[in-house]
């Protein structure tokens, strides 16, 4: 999916009941509006360390479990997947502003976290036990090849990142109540493997894990303070220009990408072939992280992995200072939104499953608080006169 987002601010000074002292020079924001941002990169910083880190772990897991194939093995490298997701979700709040998670020139998002996948594109499949990169010999397998094949030909021709990792450790998913239920002796040779290729495909799944770490970790240098990167341009964008990419990044997660891509999608269909998260029923955890990530750019605030805490002044504090009740509307929306993705029942194919009335009101009063939300967070773009941004 691509996104257009008119880089163009309005022209015209924003009136605020705050005094000439209590504001900046540049679109009468007020001056804690230079905090804020710096604020936001940090929590960005943060977040993308967690979620390098986690990835390292993930990396470290699958080295383990092509090593010494097992269910145990098997069980830690998801385990790992699963761990991993949480920081990084959090991190979707960042996007949508041509930032160096997707730059349209280099930005790795496409190779990170791309969805929707076809599985065939990657391995066997049911009807298809041929199918796939893994199970072609033609094809190398190593990082540059990988990511050169990475939506070659389609869109769903997704070879790297998140979800092909997932389909690796999971496989499809057939069952009503569970994830998918690979086995480990996919990864075995020899008699007792149950698919041939198992060295190409455990020498895939490690190629996609350590690609994954590599690319977060270009990602924290780009955020990483007194460097000559992205976060020092961030920090010295004018505060208006830097807000309209702070409140891009919450909106269109918000309505757009979550409200509508990966929860209106897959509620009008039924199908679990549209859940984000398909082969690990992990999609439950997909909607609260993503929401939870708008939460803290929101207020200023993230919770690291190690128990530590980011905390500094929010975006949503800033509004306050210019309009305290749209502030404190969006901040109670947001809320409600986490509390309703908290509420989904896993697995969230069930909860989209054409017979399950009380399931599908639930997605859809999610849906509906997103939208709400993404309708407030175009009331704070209009009181600071922005361009709100079209999602395509």
């Amino acid at each position: 999916m691509r996104f257009l987002i008119p880089a163009a601010v309005l022209a015209g000074l924003l009136v605020s009941c705050s005094s000439d002292d209590e504001t900046t020079a540049s679109g009468g924001l007020p001056a804690s509006a230079s905090d804020a941002v710096a604020t936001y990169a940090d929590i960005v910083e943060a977040t993308y360390q967690d979620s390098a880190k986690t990835a390292g772990d993930l990396d470290a897991a699958a080295q383990a479990l092509v090593a010494e194939p097992s269910q145990v093995t098997l069980d830690a490298a998801r385990a790992a997947w699963l761990a991993s997701r949480e920081p990084y979700l959090q991190s979707e709040a960042f996007r949508f502003y041509d930032g160096p998670i997707d730059n349209p020139e280099d930005g790795p998002e496409g190779m990170i976290n791309a969805w929707p996948l076809d599985e065939a594109y990657i391995d066997y499949v049911d009807d298809m036990p041929e199918a796939g990169i893994v199970n072609d010999s033609a094809e190398t397998i190593d990082a540059s090849t990988l990511m050169s094949l990475n939506e070659q030909g389609g869109e769903e021709n997704i070879a790297t990142g998140y979800h092909a990792i997932e389909f690796l450790l999971w496989g499809q998913d057939h069952s009503e109540t569970g994830p998918g239920d690979r086995s480990f002796n996919d990864y075995t040779d020899g008699a007792e493997s149950t698919a041939p290729n198992a060295d190409r495909r455990g020498l895939y799944l490690t190629t996609t894990t350590g690609l994954l770490q590599s690319q977060l970790d270009d990602l924290v240098a780009a955020w990483a303070p007194g460097e000559e990167n992205y976060r020092k341009e961030m920090e010295s964008a004018e505060p208006k220009e830097a807000f309209r990419r702070i409140l891009t990044g919450m909106i269109v997660l918000s309505g757009f990408e979550t409200g509508g891509e990966r929860l209106q999608t897959a509620l009008d269909s039924g199908s679990q072939e549209d859940e984000h998260s398909c082969f690990s029923d992990n999609t439950h955890r997909d909607m609260i992280q993503d929401i939870q990530g708008v939460k803290n750019v929101w207020e200023g605030h993230y919770h690291r992995l190690d128990g530590s805490m980011v905390s500094g002044v929010g975006i949503g504090s800033v509004i306050a200072e210019i309009d305290a009740d749209l502030a404190k509307q969006v901040g109670d929306k947001i809320d409600a939104s986490l509390a309703l993705a908290k509420a989904l029942q896993p697995p969230f194919d069930q909860e989209i499953a054409l017979d399950n009335t009380e399931g599908r009101a639930r997605v859809e009063a999610l849906i509906v608080s997103l939208r709400e939300q993404e309708k407030l967070l175009e009331q704070v773009f209009r009181k600071l006169e922005l361009d709100i941004p079209v999602a395509e």
